[in-house]
C-alpha cells in the first residue's frame, strides 16, 4: 500500500513540473507585441490596436515605437490618447515616390512613438494597448508589417521586428503583421475612417490572450490531477480488498 502511494505521489509531481513548464511556454509564446486591425479592406481605412505587454522581471516599458510601411506609405495617420502617454506621429519623406489612389506621394507619417510618464509605465504582468487610426489600405494580399521597438526603463530595447514565414517556426520576436483583404466598399471604409479621440484605461494585469491561455493549461492540469487522485484511491481500496 505505501509503495503503491509513495509511486502515486511521485507520478503527481513529475505531472506537476510537466504543467508548469507547458504553462510557462504558452504564456511566454502569447506574450508578444501584436497589432489587431478593425478592418482589412483594400482602399479603406482601419483601427489598428498594438497591445504591448511587459515581459521584463525587474524593469518597466517606458516607450514604444512602430514604424510604418513607406512602400504602401498610409496617407492618414491619427493616434487615440493613452492617460499618462505622449504621442508623436514622425513624418519623413519617402525612399521613392509612390501613387496612391491616383496621387504621387513623396512624404507620408513613417513612426509613431508613444513615451509614458514615471507613474504610467508598464510594470510586471501588465500590458498596455496603443491605437492608430490609419488610411488607406493597400491593395488586397498586401502584407502590412508594422515593427516595434519596446524601451525599458533599464535601457534595454526589444525590437519586435523579425518577419513570419508560413510553413516555419514564429520567431522570437515577431514583428506585428496584418494582411489586406478585398475591398470592402464605401459602407467599410466609412465605419472605419477616423473618430474622435477619447482617452483610453490605464494598464490592466491580465490580457484576453493570456486568460484564455491560462484557462486551457488550468484546465488540463486539473484533469490529469484528478485523475491521479482517484487512481490513489482506487488503489488503496485494491489493497484492502486483496487483505
Amino acid at each position: 500500500m505505501k509503495t503503491s502511494i509513495r509511486r502515486t505521489l511521485k507520478t503527481l509531481a513529475a505531472v506537476a513540473a510537466s504543467t508548469g513548464m507547458i504553462a510557462m511556454a504558452a504564456t511566454a509564446a502569447s506574450a508578444h507585441v501584436k497589432v489587431d486591425p478593425d478592418s482589412t479592406g483594400a482602399n479603406g481605412y482601419s483601427h489598428l490596436t498594438f497591445n504591448v505587454p511587459n515581459e521584463s522581471p525587474t524593469a518597466k516599458t517606458s516607450k514604444l515605437e512602430v514604424k510604418l510601411p513607406t512602400n504602401t506609405p498610409f496617407t492618414s495617420v491619427s493616434v487615440k490618447p493613452v492617460e499618462g502617454w505622449t504621442a508623436q506621429v514622425i513624418t519623413s519623406d519617402l525612399p521613392k515616390p509612390v501613387t496612391v489612389s491616383g496621387t504621387t506621394v513623396t512624404k507620408a507619417p513613417t513612426s509613431v512613438i508613444w513615451t509614458a510618464d514615471s507613474t504610467h509605465q508598464i510594470g510586471q504582468n501588465e500590458y498596455q494597448s496603443f491605437s492608430l487610426s490609419v488610411g488607406k489600405l493597400p491593395q488586397a494580399g498586401t502584407t502590412v508589417i508594422l515593427p516595434a521597438a519596446q524601451t525599458y526603463t533599464d535601457g534595454t530595447v526589444v525590437n519586435w521586428d523579425e518577419k513570419t514565414v508560413d510553413g516555419q517556426p514564429e520567431p522570437k520576436h515577431p514583428a506585428p503583421a496584418f494582411t489586406t483583404t478585398a475591398d470592402g466598399g464605401d459602407a467599410a471604409a466609412a465605419a472605419a475612417s477616423p473618430a474622435a479621440a477619447s482617452p483610453v484605461s490605464q494598464t490592466s494585469s491580465d490580457s484576453n490572450d493570456g486568460t484564455s491561455v491560462w484557462g486551457v493549461v488550468l484546465g488540463a492540469a486539473g484533469f490529469v490531477l484528478g485523475a491521479a487522485a482517484l487512481g490513489v484511491v482506487l488503489a488503496g481500496r485494491r489493497t484492502r480488498s486483496a487483505k
